[in-house]
């Protein structure tokens, strides 16, 4: 058969869900491509990962006597067969050599109303994966996991993401609020130029463990970064808060704003002050920094 591929989002990051899709069709001896719009197909897939606010679909007649699409972006029951989504992703497909994606567990038990993990995955974080399962010595191993650290065999697979001797890149960020001493241990041996961490709701638990484990990573304040979620239920003065916080202890706070559109005036300031670096690092407080 030919097989026509499409990435919806675009090719900025590569969807996973195609990678596997076409390690299924190559095995299975068929011609995997990406989409022509002036070819025939047998099976097109359409993948989307966002919804329609952030990504449009593809509007272009398809020319295929199947049409398949799946992803978050076309709703929460789009998911994979068992016998694709365990297997090795084609990497090819992206032209990626030293790189690799996917996740060792999923869902998370936070259920935060501004995500869709858990509806998706369920509200408990589950190994579905070993790390052979997607990397074979690449350099690099981008992880997708939603919440690692609530997963029970979390110390497990930190301690194989060590010894992997790979750069690790948690990229949905580390829940530190199931954080303990021997997970301290393990993310300090492992190689990862930024982790990543979130205080999302303006609540103090958060806080007082971002404060009780900042002693204990062997890693400098400026690859410690924080995520502060703005614009969806705290006000202008706890957001400023939080950054100030996040400061005190030598973290780096980044501000992530949850509606760009609906945001106020002060939210998108509090943005880029704080994200942009050289001026957070000389400019101390926010009321400096708008009234300049």
């Amino acid at each position: 058969m030919i097989i026509g591929l499409i990435d919806v989002d675009g090719h900025n990051f590569p969807n996973l869900a195609l990678m596997k899709i076409s390690a299924y069709h190559k095995a299975d001896g068929d011609t995997v491509e990406w989409w022509n719009s002036f070819k025939h197909y047998d099976i097109v897939y359409k993948a989307k990962v966002f919804t329609a606010e952030y990504t449009e679909d593809e509007q272009t007649v398809i020319d295929a006597d199947t049409v398949i699409q799946g992803g978050t972006g076309y709703g929460l029951k789009n998911i994979l067969p068992s016998d694709i989504e365990h297997l090795y992703p084609d990497y090819s497909l992206y032209n990626i050599t030293d790189t690799a994606y996917g996740f060792l567990t999923r869902g998370c038990p936070r259920g935060c109303k501004f995500c869709i993990v858990g509806e998706k995955e369920g509200l408990k974080s589950y190994k579905v994966a070993d790390l052979s399962n997607f990397w074979h010595d690449q350099k690099e191993i981008k992880l997708l996991d939603p919440n690692i650290t609530a997963c029970a065999d979390c110390n497990d697979l930190l301690k194989d993401l060590a010894k992997s001797n790979a750069w690790i890149d948690f990229t949905q960020g580390v829940d530190i609020r199931f954080m303990t001493d021997e997970m301290v241990i393990y993310f300090n041996s492992i190689k990862t130029k930024m982790l990543h961490f979130a205080w999302d709701n303006y609540e103090f638990n958060t806080y007082e463990k971002l404060k009780q484990f900042r002693p204990l990573f062997k890693i400098d304040g400026r690859r410690l970064r924080v995520y502060v979620l703005t614009n969806f239920n705290t006000t202008h003065e706890q957001d400023i808060e939080r950054v100030m916080k996040l400061r005190e202890l030598d973290y780096d706070p980044y501000v992530m704003i949850y509606n760009k559109k609906s945001a106020p005036v002060e939210t998108k300031h509090t943005a880029r002050w704080v994200n942009n670096k050289l001026i957070f690092r000389k400019c101390n407080r926010f009321e400096d920094y708008v009234n300049k």
